[in-house]
């Protein structure tokens, strides 16, 4: 990169080396967050990097704020912030179809799994963030308060219903499906 000063070709590389160990972990976040919708879940993770390249390139540094000292739990927060973002958007709620035709899922997916993901996709945008960030990611009660711009009673609250809710849209089925 022309311009670019001392140290720019490594910190590319670096950047290059994060994003293809952190990619795969972002995607499946990403996929759980939106209920399923892989393209979206594909975008947000093309923009968590893309934002995740911005401040690697100046070294991490910005004016007024601190090194980021975890890359990795950095590009998470991001993601988490898109998402609630994206969700916040009248365009967010549009769809160009009403349902896809079915079909089948892929090798190795559980009927449990299946469950709690169409579930999650059920919940609203603040409920699985919640969920995803605590039970998925195992973030604690302060990190995902942080990460969300909340208390940490707040997320303790949001959580309990959550299960609450997740609870209700399953039903039955889970101690069936527990068993297989």
């Amino acid at each position: 990169m022309a311009g670019g000063g001392p140290g720019r070709g490594a910190r590319d590389d670096e950047f290059l080396e994060f994003a293809a160990t952190r990619s795969s972990h972002l995607y499946r976040s990403a996929c759980l967050l939106t209920g399923g919708d892989t393209h979206l879940a594909e975008d947000l993770v093309q923009e968590t990097l893309g934002r995740m390249y911005a401040v690697w390139r100046t070294g991490g540094w910005r004016p007024g704020t601190k090194r980021i000292d975890n890359p990795a739990a950095y590009a998470q927060g991001v993601l988490y912030r898109l998402f609630l973002s994206h969700v916040r958007r009248r365009s967010s709620t549009e769809r160009p179809v009403g349902d896809l035709p079915d079909r089948a899922a892929p090798a190795g997916d559980s009927s449990l799994r299946v469950t709690l993901i169409e579930a999650l996709a059920r919940l609203s945008p603040r409920d699985r963030a919640v969920l995803v960030l605590r039970y998925w990611e195992d973030v604690s009660v302060e990190e995902t308060a942080e990460l969300l711009g909340a208390s940490p009673g707040a997320v303790r609250t949001q959580t309990s219903r959550a299960l609450t809710r997740l609870r209700a849209l399953i039903g039955d089925a889970l101690p069936d499906l527990a068993l297989r």
